[in-house]
């Protein structure tokens, strides 16, 4: 009875059988993100039209009817304008994109002096990679040297005047070396202060609440223009006569306080969105102000900012091109100056291929950052998962 009643327990277990074919595959992934409604189905087929007229067109011009080698503007010139390109021809002219790189990426900064450059964008390379990798030891000599002494060695590098470099003016700087350093000041500078302007927005204290209100409204609610003009031309009214400020400095000190105030605010809504219960553990415990905020309420608050930060980051990259209005030349400012003031390659593919090569470099920036982000969030989202 009791050998009878064994045959029916299982001894070994069934092997897995594999998902159905229309929950699996690129078939399912098909139906499910691109045609699971009439509606998404009708937009996936305007999109894929959209995209067959639109990318064939795009890659003609950039690259197979692309002029790649020249040596001035009858390179890029069809018989119509006196060239020897067919009539009608249409296509980008990379060699004048390749004749200027140079100043695209150091604008006027000596010939014989650009290795300084390099070796500064060599070093920020090697201080920036092990800080972004979570896995890499020592970060906190990582983070002393990429934040408290690379913007030292930087300034004497870029600078010069000591240890028998030569003195570079900040007026001969331009192109992508202009972008980077502005964009490196703000990012480093308006993360710490924007917290300090959070913290003292919300404080208890009516003194420093109130003229950080003051500042974080005052700087929202003028364009970033104004921001720059009143560093550029009011700055040096507020100082002692003869004392001067480098233009460069000043536009450093407009971009750094105005993407804090935004930063502040930022931040604000991370510390809004932490609840009660966090503030009164870490008083139960004994935690003194700054001790609260810096091991228990801050590092929850930045975690669930990290778009909101990034975003003003990618921001703030991209409204370095308004320095233009200051006679300081960056990326785009250095491309629009060689595209309007250089006859040597006066063509109407010019400023095309000019400015496409501007924005493809400040998306490749960009989305770095955004990915950069995304993956970060991911890591970081331990406390929300089920």
């Amino acid at each position: 009875m009791q050998e009878h009643s064994m045959s029916f327990v299982r001894t070994e277990m069934t092997p897995a059988t594999a998902a159905p074919r229309s929950q699996a595959g690129i078939g399912a992934w098909l139906r499910k993100n691109l045609f699971s409604t009439p509606l998404n189905s009708a937009l996936t087929l305007v999109a894929l039209l959209i995209l067959a007229w639109a990318v064939p067109r795009m890659l003609n011009w950039l690259f197979f009817d692309a002029i790649w080698v020249g040596a001035d503007r009858t390179a890029c010139l069809t018989t119509e304008q006196g060239g020897e390109l067919p009539a009608g021809w249409s296509g980008a002219c990379w060699p004048f994109v390749t004749s200027r790189f140079g100043q695209f990426m150091f604008g006027r900064y000596p010939l014989d002096e650009r290795w300084r450059v390099i070796l500064t964008g060599a070093i920020f390379v090697a201080l920036l990679v092990p800080l972004m990798i979570p896995r890499i030891p020592w970060k906190r000599l990582n983070a002393a040297l990429f934040f408290g002494a690379f913007p030292f060695i930087a300034y004497f590098l870029l600078v010069g005047g000591v240890f028998g470099l030569r003195y570079v003016e900040t007026s001969l700087w331009g192109g992508l070396l202009v972008t980077l350093v502005i964009s490196y000041v703000g990012i480093v500078v308006s993360l710490p202060l924007g917290i300090l302007l959070a913290l003292g927005r919300r404080s208890h204290m009516p003194i420093v609440k109130l003229l950080s209100v003051v500042f974080i409204e005052t700087v929202r609610g003028v364009p970033l223009v104004t921001v720059l003009f009143m560093a550029s031309f009011m700055l040096p009214l507020f100082v002692p006569p003869g004392m001067t400020f480098d233009k460069l400095l000043r536009a450093l000190i407009g971009v750094a306080l105005f993407a804090s105030a935004y930063m502040a605010e930022v931040v604000r809504g991370g510390l809004q969105a932490i609840p009660r219960g966090q503030y009164e553990g870490a008083d139960s415990l004994g935690l003194g102000y700054w001790q609260k905020m810096g091991l228990i309420i801050m590092p929850q608050a930045l975690k669930l900012v990290i778009p909101g930060i990034v975003n003003t980051f990618i921001g703030m990259f991209k409204d370095t091109t308004l320095v233009l209005i200051i006679s300081m030349f960056d990326l785009l400012g250095v491309v629009k100056q060689n595209i309007s003031g250089d006859p040597t390659w006066a063509t109407p593919q010019t400023a095309k291929t000019g400015y496409i090569f501007a924005a493809a470099i400040f998306w490749i920036f960009c989305f770095g950052m955004s990915r950069y982000s995304i993956w970060m969030e991911r890591r970081l989202d331990t406390g929300h998962r089920r």
